[in-house]
């Protein structure tokens, strides 16, 4: 017969058991500490007034309810030296990289012996934003329209030259697309320390057309009359100027941008890296954010999310390297 005492122990022990694990759960959450419990870091691997910058100062500016984002600059190297000091930082959180389609993809394939890995050393989280790039005419040239271009490029190519913002930036690799497409190889490129003095020297005429990524600034000079935006190389018309027709509307393939967004080093743990990508989400959605950055020349993207992120960074890899590769960029 079976011992009723002993089946008592039992019950009790069991329930006492199972009443433990709640607590125990309980106080293993309230042991975890709260993220962010400090300032977040966020390096910007170029110096300060680019595109990138502004685009992170934006978000750093929107994450407020989220936490402290401290903006620091490390310029240098095609922004390798930046992002190779995240992908060797500490995973906790705490620094953070808003890298681009340069610092990830470009940058370190030029590179021999590249400081990181652009896909394996890094978690991307929320890939946010795009500056596209554009094909620009001093007002001088012969061509009102992109199809127009097209044909005057391709009856003058041994004539003509384009300015960039240094050789292996996005810029540089919409001009060397645009000659691939178009069969003219002949036209030369020019490659500047940065936009700036490319577009100075653009609207005084010493080169007769560019490749720079679209920004207020480029828009301003289109609307004064003192440069032609003949098309941008974006997947659509841009919000901020619907009256310029995208390139792909004449020329197919044609598209090139610098897209912006928010990673970790790779070992930081999932739900942090989750917790920036929903808070990045919900500004997303928000239509103050979405004009704060087209006023800059941006375009929020459509998916802000980490599988997306992963997506995009992979799919613009196996797209962006065949194009170098066909421009014989050298690695160096």
């Amino acid at each position: 017969m079976p011992d009723r005492r002993t089946d008592r122990r039992h019950f009790i022990g069991g329930g006492a058991a199972a009443l433990a694990a709640p607590l125990a759960l309980r106080s293993l959450a309230v042991a975890q500490p709260k993220y962010p419990a400090s300032p977040v870091r966020l390096v910007v691997p170029y110096a300060p007034g680019g595109v990138v910058d502004a685009m992170a100062r934006i978000w750093a500016d929107r994450m407020k309810p989220f936490g402290t984002i401290v903006v620091e600059n490390q310029g240098g190297g095609g922004g390798t030296i930046g992002a190779a000091s995240v992908a060797h930082a500490r995973p906790d959180g705490y620094t953070l990289l808003f890298g681009d389609t340069s610092s990830q993809i470009i940058a370190p394939y030029l590179l021999l012996h590249p400081p990181y890995d652009g896909q394996k050393d890094f978690a991307a989280i929320s890939m946010i934003a795009t500056s596209s790039t554009a094909i620009v005419v001093h007002p001088g040239v012969p061509a009102t329209t992109f199809d127009e271009f097209i044909r005057y490029a391709q009856g003058h190519q041994a004539k003509l030259s384009y300015a960039s913002a240094g050789t292996g930036t996005v810029t540089h690799l919409a001009g060397e697309l645009f000659k691939q497409l178009t069969n003219t190889p002949a036209i030369l490129h020019v490659p500047y320390r940065g936009a700036g003095p490319g577009l100075i020297d653009v609207i005084s005429g010493v080169v007769p057309m560019m490749t720079p990524n679209v920004t207020s600034q480029v828009l301003d000079f289109h609307r004064a009359g003192n440069l032609r935006i003949l098309a941008v190389c974006a997947p659509a018309r841009l919000k901020a100027a619907p009256d310029i027709p995208a390139a792909l509307e004449t020329l197919p393939g044609l598209v090139v941008g610098l897209t912006c967004g928010v990673l970790a080093p790779a070992a930081t743990p999932q739900p942090i890296t989750e917790q920036i990508s929903e808070a990045t989400g919900a500004i997303a959605r928000q239509a103050e954010f979405a004009a704060a950055l087209q006023a800059s020349g941006l375009e929020v993207r459509s998916d802000v999310t980490q599988a997306g992120a992963n997506a995009f960074l992979a799919a613009e890899r196996e797209r962006l390297i065949p194009i170098i590769e066909k421009a014989g960029l050298e690695r160096q």
